[in-house]
């Protein structure tokens, strides 16, 4: 059975949890999705009890820094872990062709040259395009353009051991033209900035980001069973599972998770 360790919950500005990001696992094995903002991961992954050893496949969604600087320290880790012959295998990272260039350059620029030596030998980039199909940890992945009024982002449907979809969104509302890839998914992760009653203080719509009872709303029309809502602001941090719940719960009829970070969520 899979399980979702969710390693972060906040948006790019929380000062209070880590950003989003998680790592799906099957029989110890773990795919990472981004890696937040910053050396902050190493501490997530420390708490999560997920070594480096156990991540050879790495997601990065798009370029936004609360997404992708951390997977520098991730490089850092699995490069001198490789380099020292304690990391069997090759690390693989999906993601489009504009990051994995800046990855590069950031590589050769902030880390030993022993770790840029590794990329496109054992750090291996996979350019993503619309509708790409691949296996990761055996489980079949489409990865599509979610269509981001900011920049090119990726989500992406996995099939887990069960048969069922899971849909990641990435970090921006729902663009109905995804309608073939997130319909018929049994869990949707999707970001929930804040209340739609508290959108004049947060202004999510200025931001391209959903409230909570637009995500709730989406998977009830799309009949979705298992709704996650993350990527939040963190000033109702004590009581955002309360408060989310409730305003989620005027829309949404399935299973609904409001996880704090470092929770682990059982996908059977």
């Amino acid at each position: 059975m899979e399980r979702l360790h969710v390693l972060g919950t906040g948006n790019a500005a929380v000062t209070r949890c880590y950003n989003t990001c998680f790592a799906l696992e099957k029989n110890g094995e773990y795919l990472l999705c981004d890696a937040g903002g910053g050396s902050g991961i190493l501490r997530q992954l420390k708490q999560a009890g997920i070594g480096f050893g156990s991540i050879h496949h790495l997601i990065v969604t798009h370029a936004h820094c609360d997404h992708l600087l951390g997977v520098v320290w991730v490089l850092r880790m699995v490069g001198t872990a490789m380099n020292g012959g304690s990391y069997e295998g090759d690390l693989h990272i999906y993601c489009h062709e504009t990051i994995a260039e800046g990855l590069t350059a950031m590589t050769k620029l902030m880390l030993p040259a022993k770790i840029a030596s590794l990329l496109g030998a054992r750090i291996l980039f996979h350019p993503l395009t619309d509708g790409m199909q691949t296996q990761i940890l055996g489980h079949p992945v489409t990865f599509f353009d979610i269509r981001s009024t900011k920049l090119l982002q990726f989500g992406f449907t996995l099939t887990l051991s069960d048969g069922r979809r899971l849909c990641c969104l990435g970090d921006e509302p729902y663009n109905p033209v995804c309608r073939q890839w997130v319909e018929g998914a049994s869990w949707l992760l999707s970001e929930a900035f804040c209340l739609y009653e508290h959108r004049e203080r947060f202004k999510p719509y200025e931001k391209h980001h959903s409230t909570v009872l637009d995500a709730a709303k989406l998977a009830e029309e799309l009949q979705i069973p298992h709704l996650v809502l993350w990527h939040t602001e963190d000033a109702t941090l004590e009581e955002r599972r309360e408060l989310y719940a409730r305003e989620a719960r005027s829309a949404y009829t399935g299973d609904l998770y409001v996880p704090y970070d470092l929770e682990v969520i059982p996908l059977g």
